[in-house]
């Protein structure tokens, strides 16, 4: 009997646990779900008889090491920073691991011990990082196949809400952890390449620099550029491809929107407010507006954001009950992007009904046989409610497929890794097409690098 060991039993398991239940019933396969929460493992469990629960405290090494000793391969569920010490017992234990989180430079490190012990640490496995890359190198290996060369890639992903749960001026709401939007684009400058030059966006200056597209039956979205475009230039083979840009993906008019937090501040991680525990809303939006004996709260921002009543940017503002008297921040200690999380959260949670989806586009430019062709795909998967997202959907099966394959043996790459090869892309991208997880391709003309930008 092979046994899979799940640490953490969160939003992000809420497909994949019930996928790999469902093929134990095919193969012999006895999962254990461990979470500092009892009820939340044996909910995850659901009563089947090939699980079980039980209860973790992943800071205490010996109940940690003694659980994963007892295991085949363990699937580490748990926020990115905490997967290291998963990874030195899988290490030290001789065992397989998943992450769907991005490599760190300690799992890195770790490359070569997990090599010479014959093992695969699988990381970047989930939606973005996973479903990218593997869709990504697909195509790029298929054209390369054919003797064509890369001109150009960019690729964006979102996490949205479905258009029939969109109710809200942002047209956003949050489907994963609202920290990583909050935050999203700071600590350094947004890098890439377009037509064989190197730019760069300061954080300032990124939600106005936004790239426009198109996607046939879901309307027009917005993508502003990821922190670092070039970190998977060598992976995918990449080096002279004269545009590479990668980005997020949102509905339009949200990164304007967005930009006025930017430019007040409060967005800022770097310090604490004094006395946020019983700041109002109102008071933390006037703590970053010039002192006035006489012009009210609503009248500065205005006037320092220079938007006038009657802007749609305004509305947005409103809508968000910022200018609340009895509302407070309710957090010791916080830092405006905390106290602005607050905020955020209580408007933009999804509702129990409430159906989240996920946007996936890539554009490819290459030269094949003296001809200059591009190649457009899309993804787009909704979710069913809540708990049953397409976020959790399009991570948790992904990590599921990539957990069964190297049980299996199917895969004979050991070290720490990312699904950017043929022999675990093929598979996976396969099997997900099963659940509706699957790319519309376009072919059209290329013109180069030619994207309908907002400068700022």
């Amino acid at each position: 009997m092979s046994k899979i060991l799940i640490v953490g039993a969160g939003k992000s398991t809420s497909y994949l646990i019930p996928y790999l239940l469902e093929k134990s019933n095919d193969i012999d396969l006895h999962i254990t779900i461990a979470d500092i929460n009892l009820n939340n493992a044996q909910q995850a469990c659901s009563g089947h008889h090939k699980c079980t629960a039980v209860k973790l405290d992943i800071f205490k090494q010996e109940e940690r090491t003694d659980i994963i000793s007892k295991h085949d391969l363990i699937i580490s569920m748990l926020p990115a920073s905490m997967h290291i010490n998963i990874a030195r017992d899988c290490l030290s234990l001789g065992k397989h691991m998943v992450t769907a989180s991005y490599v760190s430079n300690e799992m890195e490190a770790l490359d070569q011990e997990v090599k010479d012990k014959g093992l695969l640490f699988m990381n970047e496995i989930g939606v973005d990082p996973g479903i990218d890359h593997m869709s990504a190198m697909q195509v790029l290996d298929g054209i390369r196949e054919q003797g064509g060369k890369i001109l150009m890639f960019e690729s964006f992903t979102g996490g949205l809400v479905a258009p029939e749960s969109d109710n809200n001026l942002w047209n956003y709401k949050f489907t994963w952890n609202p920290r990583n939007v909050v935050v999203a684009g700071q600590g350094g400058v947004a890098k890439f390449i377009q037509e064989g030059k190197y730019k760069y966006i300061p954080y300032h200056k990124l939600f106005r620099r936004t790239e426009f597209m198109d996607i046939e039956n879901y309307g027009r979205f917005e993508g502003y550029a990821n922190r670092d475009s070039l970190k998977y230039r060598n992976a995918y083979g990449l080096n002279d491809v004269l545009t590479l840009y990668r980005g997020t993906m949102r509905r339009v008019g949200f990164s304007r929107a967005w930009n006025m937090f930017v430019q007040l501040g409060m967005t800022d991680d770097s310090f604490i407010l004094e006395g946020s525990e019983n700041m109002t809303y109102r008071e933390f939006v006037n703590a970053f507006l010039p002192y006035s004996p006489t012009d009210s709260i609503e009248l500065k921002l205005r006037h320092y954001l220079k938007i006038d009543q009657d802007d749609i940017m305004w509305e947005k503002v409103v809508d968000l009950d910022l200018f609340s008297a009895t509302k407070v921040i309710g957090i010791p200690n916080a830092t405006p992007a905390q106290a602005l999380q607050k905020i955020l959260e209580e408007a933009w949670t999804l509702s129990p009904e409430d159906k989240d989806m996920i946007v996936m586009y890539h554009k490819f430019g290459y030269e094949l046989n003296g001809v200059k062709k591009q190649l457009d795909a899309h993804m787009v998967v909704t979710g069913q409610d809540q708990r049953y997202t397409a976020m959790s959907k399009t991570v948790g099966l992904p990590v599921g497929m990539a957990a069964l394959n190297i049980l299996k043996g199917n895969f004979k790459l050991t070290g720490v890794r990312i699904p950017i090869h043929k022999e675990i892309y093929d598979p996976i991208l396969k099997e997900l097409e099963s659940y509706d997880i699957l790319f519309n391709e376009i072919e059209k003309p290329y013109l180069g690098y030619n994207p309908d930008v907002v400068a700022g």
